[in-house]
């Protein structure tokens, strides 16, 4: 599926450009990753499943994609909250990376090709100052190691701003060692009970800008295919690479620079330093972990993301709604050959959605990632898929059968590999949320299930009064039922969210 044609936002050019990789079918990818000093938060969950989407995406495609994804395990922010907490760096970074494995398997990310960490990447990191030095990029002062941003013309062409715009705008403390104030730290001279290793200008630890550069150009070469990160990375960070970058090697550093928005709490950016961030582990306590996936690529990956409980309780009740479907179409068993001709037309758009759909689906992420477009063409197949439900409702014909099971592959196969969602057995994620919804609640099971019993043999017997006097009785206890030709599917209303 390689001819097909994807297009890219490319935050360095500001242009949607068709993506051409450097060496097809190889595809090298890097996107910048936590800084383990606290718990992740779902601002840093958007990023890692929208690349991780696109991951899969590429592959899907057929590309051999290298994919690297790194860990800062030794950072200002690390030094200081180890001290704080009464264990080393080490061990904090160490932690906090541990527990950010753990989130990611539980929101089903893939693993990247490498997950490298700056500490086990020191020697690359001292060639490459070594090499900016020589070439009269870097200058060192007292142990410290600086790059000079004034010799390298085209610093501020990510963020769109030029040298004389930033420093006027700079905020950043002005070292007595540094020459312009926008001038960042390649090495950082070491410090009274800071970790440090050896250099050629002292004892001292990298800064955090040249990490990326030294472990991406390490794993992927000197020009990778793409790189990403949020948006709040562009400067300083993202900038930094590609002047640090492009200064050693001479050759530009990244062709598809791609830039998710942020998780905004009532419009403001959710992080640690305002105090308003959720982390990974709270959401998977309280929702599927699809369900998280299904509202963090519910939006463009470049628009922002408000985030509310209300909304991820909604994109629950979606994810449910999906995979109610796909359980229903499981119990269609075939009663005649052909469906009636007053059938034949909404046969005929049910099988014109199915069939438009895996190309709706593809076409929407490539352009540029549109998971909010091809979510949209799921819950149109959904809804196709829902109108043939209703037109079984007396005799299933071979022609629905084969239409249902069609639409049921092609919804598993593309938003389970791409999107990550809807890989359970619709049986088992139903029954999981059921005893789940019924633990809350505090309903015994054995109970629901005698009542829901008594009620269809009142309705076999005709006994209407007594199967509808059961209904309110278990629509009081929070049981939704739902009669089908196929036997009584119920559920479990949920809670409501503020």
């Amino acid at each position: 599926m390689k001819d097909i044609e994807i297009k890219f936002q490319n935050t360095l050019t500001r242009k949607k450009e068709v993506f051409e990789p450097l060496s097809p079918p190889r595809v090298t990818m890097y996107a910048c990753g936590v800084t383990a000093y606290d718990e992740s938060h779902l601002g840093h969950a958007r990023a890692a499943v929208v690349f991780d989407v696109l991951f899969r995406f590429l592959k899907f495609l057929g590309f051999e994609v290298i994919y690297v994804r790194n860990y800062t395990d030794i950072d200002d922010k690390i030094i200081k909250r180890a001290y704080e907490v009464g264990v080393s760096p080490k061990e904090l970074a160490e932690r906090y990376i541990k527990s950010y494995d753990e989130d990611m398997k539980a929101l089903k990310v893939l693993r990247p090709t490498y997950e490298p960490k700056a500490t086990e990447h020191i020697p690359q990191i001292i060639a490459l100052i070594e090499t900016l030095i020589k070439k009269g990029f870097a200058y060192v002062a007292d142990g410290d190691v600086y790059f000079s941003v004034e010799k390298f013309p085209e610093y501020g062409k990510l963020s769109g701003r030029n040298l004389e715009e930033l420093k006027a705008g700079a905020r950043i403390a002005v070292s007595e060692k540094k020459r312009h104030p926008l001038d960042f730290a390649l090495w950082k001279a070491e410090k009274p009970g800071e970790p440090s290793w050896d250099s050629p200008w002292g004892r001292g630890r990298p800064g955090w800008h040249i990490e990326c550069s030294a472990m991406a150009m390490y794993y992927l070469g000197e020009t990778i295919d793409i790189h990403g990160g949020g948006l709040d990375l562009i400067f300083p960070h993202h900038e930094n690479e590609i002047a640090q970058s492009e200064a050693a090697t001479g050759k530009p550093f990244v062709r598809y620079w791609l830039h998710n928005g942020m998780v905004t709490v009532g419009r403001e950016k959710m992080s640690k330093s305002l105090g308003n961030f959720v982390t990974i582990k709270q959401m998977l306590s309280r929702h599927h972990p699809e369900a998280i996936r299904l509202f963090l690529l519910s939006m463009h990956y470049r628009s922002p993301l408000d985030y509310t409980e209300k909304v991820v309780s909604d994109h629950e009740k979606a994810l449910e709604g999906l995979y109610e479907t796909l359980y229903l179409i499981e119990k269609l068993r075939p009663s005649s050959e052909k469906a009636p001709e007053n059938q034949q037309k909404n046969l005929a758009k049910i099988s014109e959605t199915i069939k438009n759909f895996e190309n709706d689906f593809i076409s929407a992420l490539a352009d540029d990632l549109n998971t909010a477009r091809a979510i949209g063409s799921l819950f149109s197949l959904e809804k196709a898929l829902n109108n043939l439900l209703k037109l079984c409702a007396r005799k299933v014909a071979e022609d629905h059968l084969k239409l249902a099971k069609k639409g049921k592959t092609l919804a598993t196969k593309l938003a389970g590999s791409l999107l990550g969602i809807l890989e359970e057995s619709p049986e088992a994620f139903i029954e999981r949320k059921r005893s789940q919804a019924l633990l809350a609640k505090g309903l015994d099971r054995d109970e629901i299930e005698r009542l829901i019993k008594e009620r269809e043999e009142a309705r076999k017997a005709k006994n209407f009064e007594k199967a509808d006097a059961i209904r309110d009785d278990l629509a009081q206890k929070g049981i939704i039922i739902r009669d089908t030709p196929w036997g009584t599917f119920w559920t479990v209303e949920h809670e409501a969210s503020s």
